[in-house]
């Protein structure tokens, strides 16, 4: 199944501010307010209720408008967006495409990249203005509004930053996002998932007791939120997620030289910061505040404050007039998407090249916040297919090695209907048979579980056992699971208004 198309010529979303004057226009996509806010927990308390979602804590809402906040307790002249990619459907409206075809159209966009290219400074909105480190009262605590999301918090965290660094000896490059907490008045902690490509860029140059420099482009086009998600194998070392953007938008990304920096960043960014990370230098990620807590991650916990942590030396912050900061609630739905929707794309594109068109579909569940459940769509058309559903379930451990769970249902159930997934549990499910289990293995270090208190058969913090629940029919008896069949029927001819 192909989703690939040009949609340059129909989608007219290529920065953060086309997105939102794409929502602008759909109805219940997007609410603002002009109440002052303060950006210490304050602001990120309103959204948990207004459509967080995802793994956030109760009462939240799922699905909820994405929100633009105008004016924000010390600091004039910028506002603050959330939530834009916090729903399928908006990420399908900014993608051109289907909600429950964007892990199809991702996975072509990985076999159809397009390269970003450099432009000229001038056509650079991101350096419209430019603020040195150098510069008397320079400050990235009084200059940028990042939220502190709970009282908790280690400190103010850059949630949304697109971190782009090139591996020193090949100049190859990547973008990621990564947890960073304002430490000082030009200092940035790093947290680096292990295995993450910047890590690898980074240890290069500490070996070689040089700093790396690294750009931070802050409100960008959905697009590249979501691309710059994607994790190996599907894109190895080497790979420049950007390509991917590229390629769904049907053009280049934009990319312009950096100020301060030998290094480029996001052209249409609505804010950058460019910087170093340091060789050797290390500091405590709650130093400010103590709380041994960091901020609230994807599974729905607070992290723990990390004692020793890369550090990003500013240079300089550049942004457009009227900025726009970009944050998100760390367990909200919008994670579920940026993280999820790569993830089923690298499953479906694993899959289907062992066993093609067996697997209908993928759901990177909210539950596992993009990244700990896959609920996997399988077809059996024959005998011989029995077993090879799976065989599907541990190609998708090696598709995404941070996925903990796979539940296996059959081509009738709706895999993003929850309540359907978990019917198909309860009536083609039996524990002592139909469950696989696969201790020992690495998973997600953020799984609060994976800690050898909590089993004896966790050797070592960040271990898990992942497990397979297959609630698929048995192909033998499949005449004997058959769903009542109701009378197709044209509904609008009574409900002329119905969707």
């Amino acid at each position: 199944m192909s989703t690939q198309k040009n949609h340059a010529d129909v989608n007219p979303v290529h920065d953060l501010r086309s997105a939102l004057a794409l929502l602008k226009t759909l109805p219940n996509e997007l609410v603002t307010t002009d109440v002052e806010v303060d950006p210490n927990a304050e602001l990120s308390g309103v959204y948990r209720y207004v459509g967080a979602g995802g793994t956030c804590m109760r009462p939240t809402r799922k699905n909820g408008p994405a929100m633009v906040f105008n004016k924000i307790k010390g600091f004039d002249d910028i506002s603050v967006a959330i939530g834009l990619v916090g729903s399928r459907k908006r990420v399908g409206q900014f993608l051109g495409c289907a909600p429950d075809k964007l892990g199809f159209l991702l996975r072509d966009s990985v076999h159809t990249p397009i390269a970003p290219v450099t432009i000229d400074a001038k056509g650079a909105p991101c350096q419209e203005v430019v603020h040195l480190a150098t510069d008397a009262g320079f400050d990235l605590r009084t200059l940028l509004p990042a939220p502190t999301n709970t009282e908790e918090d280690a400190g103010p965290y850059v949630t949304m930053g697109l971190c782009y660094a090139s591996d020193p000896d090949t100049g190859e490059s990547d973008i990621t996002i990564h947890r960073l907490c304002v430490q000082s008045r030009d200092e940035l902690s790093m947290w680096l998932t292990p295995g993450r490509h910047i890590d690898a860029f980074r240890q290069k140059a500490e070996a070689a007791g040089k700093p790396l420099a690294i750009s931070i482009s802050i409100g960008v086009d959905p697009a590249i939120e979501i691309a710059a998600c994607f994790e190996p194998p599907t894109t190895p070392l080497g790979f420049n997620e950007l390509s991917i953007a590229g390629s769904l938008r049907g053009r280049a990304v934009e990319m312009v030289q950096c100020k301060t920096i030998n290094e480029r960043c996001i052209a249409h960014a609505e804010i950058v910061i460019e910087g170093e990370l340091l060789p050797n230098v290390r500091l405590r990620e709650d130093q400010n505040t103590d709380t041994g807590k960091a901020m609230p991650e994807f599974p729905g916990y607070t992290g723990g404050a990390k004692a020793a942590l890369p550090v990003i030396k500013v240079k300089a912050v550049t942004h457009r007039l009227h900025p726009i900061w970009r944050t998100t609630i760390g367990p909200g739905e919008e994670h579920v998407n940026m993280a999820g929707i790569p993830t089923e794309a690298s499953i479906l594109d694993l899959v289907n090249r062992a066993m093609p068109g067996k697997l209908l579909n993928v759901f990177a569940h909210s539950a596992g916040g993009g990244k700990l459940l896959a609920v996997m769509q399988f077809k059996k058309s024959a005998a011989v297919d029995e077993g090879r559903q799976r065989q599907a379930g541990l190609l998708a451990f090696a598709a995404f090695p941070e996925l903990k769970h796979v539940i296996l249902v059959d081509e009738d159930v709706d895999i993003f209907d929850s309540d359907d997934v978990m019917w198909a549990m309860q009536t083609r499910y039996q524990g002592d048979v139909d469950t696989v289990f696969i201790p020992g293995v690495r998973c997600h270090p953020l799984d609060p579980s994976q800690v050898p208190a909590y089993s004896p058969s966790i050797l070592q913090e960040g271990m898990s056992c992942k497990t397979i629940f297959d609630c698929t029919v048995p192909f033998s008896m499949k005449s004997q699971f058959e769903r009542s069949r109701f009378k197709e029927v044209d509904v609008k001819r009574f409900l002329p208004d119905f969707e």
